[in-house]
């Protein structure tokens, strides 16, 4: 069910919206989830890719393989894995790319924007802000009124 009136729920929209985006909005649709180790570290779920990323395949034909990143191609929505190629017919090694949503992440490259973005994503520290949450102890003392 459509909410926001103002968002085209329409196929042909949503595909020319997909494939014309600019490069800010490609680097936030190329995200990919994080690891089990990484997610309770830092209380994130997942984060965009990015060079020196090291990530495992979690889907298709090269699925359980890993190694780190070593270019992210925006503009074919691919991302490029250090040791996943294949030969040509020439016998010259060519890189697969593979779509991020089809990697998990390893281990994060971090510097002081990422450490940011992990900052402001952290689940934990919203969650204790309570966003208008109730606890029990709000909820026994309105019913002693």
């Amino acid at each position: 069910m459509k909410f926001n009136p103002n968002v085209s729920s329409s196929r042909r929209k949503s595909r020319k919206a997909h494939f014309t985006a600019p490069s800010s909005v490609r680097h936030k649709i190329m995200s990919a989830s994080l690891s089990k180790t990484l997610r309770a570290k830092y209380n994130v779920r997942s984060m965009p890719i990015r060079k020196d990323d090291e990530v495992v395949v979690k889907r298709g034909a090269f699925k359980n393989r890993d190694g780190k990143v070593t270019q992210v191609y925006r503009k074919k929505y691919i991302i490029h894995i250090q040791g996943l190629t294949k030969e040509k017919s020439n016998t010259q090694p060519v890189q697969i790319g593979v779509h991020p949503s089809c990697c998990q992440i390893t281990k994060l490259k971090l510097d002081k924007d990422r450490k940011n973005i992990l900052a402001r994503k952290n689940r934990a520290a919203s969650s204790d802000k309570g966003k208008g949450k109730f606890t029990e102890g709000d909820v026994g003392m309105a019913q002693v009124d």
